[in-house]
C-alpha cells in the first residue's frame, strides 16, 4: 500500500502548475484594456472552448470524486440528470441568451433592472453572490480533504483550512493574471488532465479485475444491492435525488438555475461573439457532460468489483470517512499515477472560474453603479476593483470551506448531494424572480426582494439542523435537494407574483 507523496508524485503535481502558469501568461498577451476584457474575454472566446470551459465549471470535485462513490455504492442514475441538464439548455438558449446578447449584458442580473429597478438589479446579485460562496466553498472543502491527506496523512480540521488556503492562493494567482481569458485556457488545461486522469485509472482497474467484460457486466447486474447498471429510477421516492420524476422537475431547475442565472457559467456563454455561438456552446457542454459521467460512474462500478467479495474499504482515512475513490486513490494506487489523479482532483475543484464570476457581480452590478452615480472612474479602475474583490470574495470562499466541513459532518450527506444541494439556496429565489419577470407582467422590486429571502428561507427549512433546532417534522430530513429546489423556487415565484406589476421587460420577447 501507498499512502504518502513520492518525488515522481510531487513531479507530476509541478508539472501540473507550469502547465497552467503557462496557460495563462500565452492567453495574456493581448493584454486588458477594459472591463470587457477582464470579465468577458473581449467577447473573442472560440465556441469550443467555452463549451470546454462551462463542462470544467459543471463537472467539479463532486463529480471526481462524488460521481464513483454514488454508482459503487448505489447504480448510474446520476447520469439520467444529463435528461434535465439538456432540457434546461433547451431554455436557456431559447429564453434567456438571445436576451442577454440583445440587452449587451456583463452580468445576467441587469435584466432585471429593465424589468424592474435597480434595486431588484442589487438583490439579485446578491442572492447569486451568496449562493456562489456556498458552492464554490463547498468546492474548496473537496479538493481541501485531497491536498490535506497529501501534506498532512489527515482531514482534521486545521489542516483542511490549511490545505484550503493553499488552493486560494493558486486561484488568486490566475485569477490576476487576466481575467476570463486566463481562466478559460486554464480551464481547457484542467479537463484535459482530470478526464485523462480517469482515463488512466479505469484501464488500470480493469486490469486489477479478474473477470472479462460479460462476466463484469453480469456481475453489476445481479450484485447484492440490485442492478448496479440502473440509468432510469421510476420509482416516486421523495428522497432519491436522482429519481427521473427529480430528474424532469428540480434537477432541470437546477441546470436552468446553473446555466442561466448563475454568473459563474452564464459569464462564459456571453463572452462569444453573438447568442448563436453561446448557445451552441452551452449544448457542446452538455453532451460532452455525458460521456465524462459516465467515465466517473464507471470508475465506481469498477471499484465495486474490485472490492467485491468483502473485502471492500474501510470508508475511513485517520478516523474520518472518505469516498471509495479517494480512499483507492491514496492506498492502491502506484507512485506517479497517484500523483496524476491527485491532480485531476484539484483541477476539477478549481475556484478560479468562482472568483471571477463573483467579482463581475460584484463590481458590475454593485460597486460601478454606485461609482457611476458619484462621477465614475476609467476602465482600468474597475478592472482593479475586480481584482481586490477577487481577494475579499476568496477570503470568504475560504471561510466556507471550513463551514463544509462542520457542516457535511452535521448533515452526513454524500459529497455529491452536499455540493449540489448547497445551489439550491440562491437558485430558487432566482429561478422564482425571472420565472415571473420573463413569462407573467406581474411583480415589483420589493416582491422580488422578498422572493429572493423566502427561496432561500425556504430551503434552509430543509437543513438537518435547522430541522433538529426549530424541532420540525423529522420527515423532512429525508426530502432530497431537488425538491427542496421545487419547493423554494414555488414559494419564490408565488411571493413575486404576488404584487401587481408594470409589465414586461423590454426585449424579452425577442430571441
Amino acid at each position: 500500500m501507498h499512502t504518502s507523496f513520492t518525488a515522481a508524485d510531487w513531479a507530476v503535481l509541478g508539472l501540473y502548475v507550469a502547465l497552467l502558469a503557462l496557460a495563462g501568461w500565452l492567453s495574456t498577451k493581448r493584454g486588458l484594456a477594459s472591463r470587457d476584457d477582464y470579465f468577458l474575454a473581449g467577447h473573442h472566446a472560440p465556441t469550443w472552448l467555452v463549451a470546454v470551459s462551462v463542462l470544467s465549471t459543471v463537472q467539479s470535485a463532486a463529480t471526481f470524486l462524488g460521481a464513483p462513490d454514488s454508482s459503487y455504492r448505489g447504480n448510474f442514475t446520476y447520469l439520467s440528470g444529463v435528461i434535465g441538464a439538456l432540457l434546461a439548455a433547451w431554455i436557456v438558449a431559447q429564453v434567456l441568451i438571445p436576451r442577454f446578447y440583445a440587452l449587451g449584458v456583463t452580468t445576467v442580473y441587469e435584466l432585471l433592472e429593465t424589468r424592474f429597478d435597480a434595486r431588484a438589479r442589487r438583490a439579485a446579485a446578491l442572492m447569486y453572490l451568496v449562493g456562489r460562496i456556498l458552492a464554490s466553498g463547498a468546492r474548496l472543502y473537496l479538493a481541501a480533504i485531497a491536498v490535506s491527506m497529501i501534506l498532512f496523512l489527515d482531514v482534521s480540521a486545521p489542516h483542511i483550512a490549511m490545505a484550503a488556503f493553499v488552493l486560494l492562493l493558486f486561484g488568486l494567482v490566475f485569477t490576476f493574471m487576466g481575467g476570463l481569458q486566463s481562466i478559460i485556457w486554464s480551464d481547457l488545461v484542467q479537463v484535459v488532465l482530470y478526464v485523462g486522469a480517469a482515463l488512466v485509472v479505469a484501464v488500470y482497474l480493469w486490469q486489477l479485475i479478474p473477470l472479462d467484460f460479460a462476466q463484469s457486466v453480469e456481475a453489476l447486474r445481479h450484485a447484492p444491492g440490485g442492478d448496479k447498471l440502473t440509468v432510469i429510477d421510476w420509482t416516486p421516492n421523495l428522497s432519491a435525488p436522482f429519481g427521473i420524476f427529480a430528474v424532469l422537475t428540480g434537477v432541470t431547475l437546477l441546470n436552468v438555475g446553473s446555466s442561466g442565472l448563475d454568473q459563474d457559467i452564464t459569464q462564459r456563454l456571453i463572452s462569444c461573439r453573438d447568442a448563436k455561438q453561446g448557445n451552441a456552446a452551452l449544448y457542446l457542454a452538455n453532451w460532452v457532460s455525458l460521456p465524462v459521467i459516465a467515465l466517473f460512474l464507471l470508475i465506481g462500478a469498477l471499484l465495486h468489483l474490485y472490492y467485491a467479495g468483502g473485502h471492500g474499504p474501510a470508508g475511513t482515512f485517520q478516523g474520518e470517512k472518505v469516498t471509495v475513490f479517494m480512499h483507492f486513490i491514496l492506498t492502491e494506487l502506484p507512485p506517479g499515477l497517484r500523483g496524476l489523479v491527485t491532480v485531476g482532483v484539484i483541477a476539477a475543484a478549481a475556484i478560479n472560474s468562482g472568483l471571477i464570476s463573483m467579482a463581475s457581480v460584484l463590481v458590475n452590478d454593485l460597486y460601478r453603479p454606485w461609482s457611476e452615480a458619484r462621477g465614475g472612474h476609467g476602465e482600468a479602475h474597475y478592472v482593479r476593483a475586480g481584482r481586490i474583490a477577487s481577494v475579499l470574495l476568496g477570503l470568504a470562499l475560504f471561510g466556507m470551506a471550513i463551514l463544509s466541513f462542520y457542516w457535511q459532518h452535521y448533515s452526513d450527506a454524500s459529497l455529491l448531494e452536499f455540493v449540489l444541494g448547497v445551489m439550491a439556496f440562491a437558485y430558487s429565489g432566482l429561478i422564482g424572480v425571472y420565472g415571473v419577470a420573463l413569462f407573467t407582467a406581474r411583480g415589483s422590486s420589493a416582491s422580488a426582494i422578498a422572493a429572493f429571502v423566502a427561496g432561500f428561507l425556504t430551503v434552509l427549512a430543509f437543513q438537518p439542523y435547522v430541522i433538529d433546532l426549530a424541532g420540525l417534522p423529522a420527515a423532512l430530513r429525508g426530502i432530497a435537494f431537488p425538491w427542496q429546489l421545487v419547493a423554494g423556487t414555488m414559494v419564490a415565484a408565488l411571493v413575486c407574483a404576488a404584487a401587481p406589476g408594470k409589465g414586461v421587460a423590454r426585449g424579452a420577447t425577442s430571441g
